[in-house]
This record gives structure tokens, sequence and C-alpha cells, in this order.
């Protein structure tokens, strides 16, 4: 008789938007997906896959309609929809991510999370007041991302912007070993956290090495959007060596945070 694995489904199906160029969110959050959590996802489009992705590159992209996309996502029945690009909401600005997510809960009549969201949501559940920040991003755009998380209270003591500008199958092919290197460049003494944007880098892989050498939470855009995507659907996350125990440590106080800002 066949032996048939159930742990890959049964629990809730999560449905993610990802962008055409990306290739590490789809293995990332198979890494991170606890038993039972199916993942749906559909690529979308609207910015050149050509040019750099800075900041005009990305309001492009959030400003191109997904309804499309979000209906095949609601036609298989997901029960949550993550928005998987962090720097297309990061470079509109935190009101402008609020109505974006309301624009996607409106189409698909189910919760919504966006990867810039997250980012803030995680480092909030762990009182957070400065963080050091690095991503492959341009100077610009990183700008346009410290003032985003900043907007919430926050500081940014240190950072480390890439040494060049990288197109979308560099920012993709960049090893962990080159984010953690990066990362440790970021860091500073007053930093309570590490911030690591973006979810076509492989950061996924280097959060428990640099939590073990930092000895401080590690919050990328991919673990966050599962931690807050496991918290809204009211499941509790597996152990998993790659989420980072030190902000998986805030699961708990997430669900206060996400009910703050749903009365805000």
């Amino acid at each position: 008789m066949a032996a048939f694995n159930y742990d890959s489904r049964g629990r809730a199906r999560l449905g993610i938007v990802v962008p055409v160029s990306n290739t590490n969110l789809e293995p990332d959050m198979a890494l991170l997906a606890p038993r039972g959590l199916s993942l749906h996802f559909a690529r979308a489009g609207g910015y050149d896959l050509d040019r750099i992705p800075d900041e005009s590159q990305m309001r492009q992209y959030s400003d191109t309609p997904v309804d499309d996309v979000i209906t095949s996502l609601v036609h298989c029945r997901s029960d949550l929809i993550v928005y998987g690009c962090t720097s297309a909401t990061l470079a509109q600005g935190p009101a402008y991510d609020r109505a974006f997510r309301a624009n996607i809960e409106r189409l698909a009549g189910v919760p919504a999370v966006t990867a810039a969201s997250a980012l803030t949501l995680v480092l909030r559940s762990l009182d957070i007041e400065r963080f050091a920040f690095t991503s492959p991003y341009v100077a610009s755009l990183n700008d346009l991302a410290i003032d985003f998380i900043e907007a919430f209270g926050m500081r940014c003591v240190q950072r480390a912007d890439a040494p060049e500008p990288l197109g979308n199958e560099a920012v993709g092919d960049t090893r962990p070993e080159q984010i953690i290197e990066a990362a440790l460049g970021a860091d500073h003494p007053a930093a309570q956290a590490l911030v690591i944007s973006c979810t076509d880098y492989r950061a996924t892989e280097a959060i428990d090495e640099l939590e073990d050498r930092l000895g401080k939470p590690v919050v990328t855009s991919n673990q966050a959007s599962m931690l807050v995507a496991l918290r809204r659907l009211g499941i509790t996350p597996d152990h998993s060596p790659l989420a980072g125990q030190r902000a998986a440590a805030a699961f708990d106080r997430l669900g206060a945070i996400i009910s703050e800002e749903e009365l805000s």
C-alpha cells in the first residue's frame, strides 16, 4: 500500500505573490513552512528585468494592478495572501503599504501580509528601538527602506549598502556567505537587531549563523513574512534552525501588535 505524506497540506493554504525574476522566495518559504501548510505561488511582473531595481522600478512594480494575480490565488482557496516584494511598498511608505494590503484583502476576501509590513511587525514585537540594516538595494532605495521602518518609532544606527548596483539576477545569485559578510559589516553595538531586507536574497540561510555570532535577533523579509502569516492564521511555527530563534521568540507578542495595528 502506498505511503502518503500528509504533512504537506491540510492546516491552511498560503497564497504568495512572487516577482517574476525572484528565485529565492519560493524555496525559502518551503524551508520555513510548518507541517500542514501548503504554499501556492503566483508570479507578478511590472518592472524592467534589465534595469537596476531602484526606487523608480519598485514603485512601478507596486503600482502595476495585481487583480488577476490575486484572483488566481483566490481560485486555489488561499486562507491568507503574502505579497512577496519588500522594496515595492517600502519605496512608497507606510500609508501606501497599508492601503495596498487593504486592496489585496478586498480582492481576495482573506487577510493579507506584505513583506514590508511583516518586517516592522516583527521588530515591534521584539521591542526594538535601534536597528542595523543591510540589503542588496541601491543606496537611495535603502534610504526609503530605513525611512519606512523609522516611521514606526525605531532608529537605524548603522547600515551597509551594496558595494555596487546589482541587477535582478545578481541579487538572486548572492551567496549566503556573502550576505553574512555584509551583515557583519552592518552591525553596530548599539543595534538591538539586524534587519536584512529583500525577498530575493538568500538571507534565510544566514540567520542562524548570524544570530549565533551577533547574539541578537536577525529579522529578514522572508522569515518575517512567514512568522506574521502564521500568527494571523493561528498556526504555531515548527522548530527550524533557519527561522532564527531570537526573532521566533516574539511570535506570541505578534498577535497583540497585529491587533493594535488593525484597530488603529
